[in-house]
């Protein structure tokens, strides 16, 4: 199978959507010269630099029959159209009783790891999930970016959709045609029967080096991406730790009601799978800090293979969970 980079995925995404449905349209503060050459410029609209005007167009444009896609950029610039995002999108469907389809998509760039400081190095993933009514998305391989994306284009609901920056330029195989992947199923990236990694975006690279590693010492990890976090596939989760009876969730973002904070909940709620826990459960989360600037300000502040390995290494050596 060919390989391609994670953006070229993005972008063949968007080219195969657009061609299919002519009521897909493109809308963002930078040039798309790729799509504007094939589409036209009535189809792809280069935006005034202002967030909260054209997350609201999108919104309204889905409304009227189109499906936008929507790109923030960065995800700092959805922040200033948060009255767009958390009044509007993610109650209009259910204000208007189930009646109207609103089948927008906000893209926008998400993550650290490129000193990009403070502002631009932020994972608020978990923001959104508190949204109800908002479906959101966190890819971590070209081919689920590709797939998931023209799935999230042809949902009839709100849709944002984060791309993590550090997956940019990085490669995969990616299957030709017209190839979707189901919103809300997780994948299972590796087998394993010692302990569950669920691991996000960027990181599930990070959990799949480590299991190569550390197989060589006899330890077999589970590796799951749950490439959506709303809706979250709980049962695949929760089934996996079943299995081996420990879990370690890696999580750019900060703990403080994180994702990983919702995966453990998921997991430890279910009487079964609390049960079949072997060990307290662990989280590798950035620091509750600010993303610094600082080189090696930034790697002490974000998760790494020494913090994931200690949290392993954590979970095999604890007593079993009392019950």
């Amino acid at each position: 199978m060919r390989e391609i980079t994670f953006a070229r995925a993005l972008e063949e995404a968007m080219t195969e959507e657009m061609r299919r449905d002519q009521r897909v349209i493109a809308l963002a503060t930078t040039r798309a010269p790729v799509l504007e050459n094939e589409f036209g410029t009535q189809r792809v609209r280069h935006t005034p630099i202002s967030e909260a005007a054209f997350t609201g167009i999108g919104l309204g444009a889905a409304g009227s029959g189109f499906r936008p896609v929507v790109n923030w950029g960065m995800v700092t610039f959805s922040f200033v159209a948060m009255d767009q995002i958390v009044n509007q999108a993610s109650k209009i469907r259910y204000m208007f009783g189930g009646q109207a389809d609103f089948p927008v998509t906000y893209r926008c760039t998400t993550g650290g790891g490129a000193q990009t400081a403070a502002q631009h190095s932020q994972s608020p993933y978990s923001m959104f999930m508190h949204l109800a009514g908002l479906k959101v998305i966190l890819p971590s391989t070209p081919a689920d970016a590709k797939g998931l994306l023209k799935s999230a284009i042809r949902d009839n609901n709100p849709v944002v959709f984060f791309e993590c920056s550090r997956l940019a330029a990085i490669t995969g195989p990616v299957p030709e045609g017209d190839v979707t992947v189901p919103i809300g199923v997780a994948d299972v990236k590796r087998v394993g029967s010692d302990v569950t990694v669920v691991a996000l975006a960027y990181y599930v690279r990070e959990a799949l080096a480590l299991a190569e590693v550390l197989a060589a010492e006899g330890i077999s990890l589970e590796v799951i991406d749950p490439r959506t976090l709303v809706p979250m596939d709980a049962e695949a989760i929760r089934a996996s730790v079943r299995r081996t009876g420990r879990l370690v969730v890696v999580d750019e973002a900060p703990a403080t009601c994180s994702a990983a904070s919702e995966i453990i909940a998921l997991v430890t709620e279910d009487p079964d799978t609390f049960r079949a826990l072997k060990s307290p459960v662990r989280r590798v989360c950035a620091a509750p800090v600010p993303v610094p600037f600082s080189p090696p300000l930034e790697q002490a502040a974000l998760p790494d293979q020494a913090r994931i390995t200690a949290a392993i290494r954590r979970v095999l050596e604890d007593a079993p969970v009392a019950v």
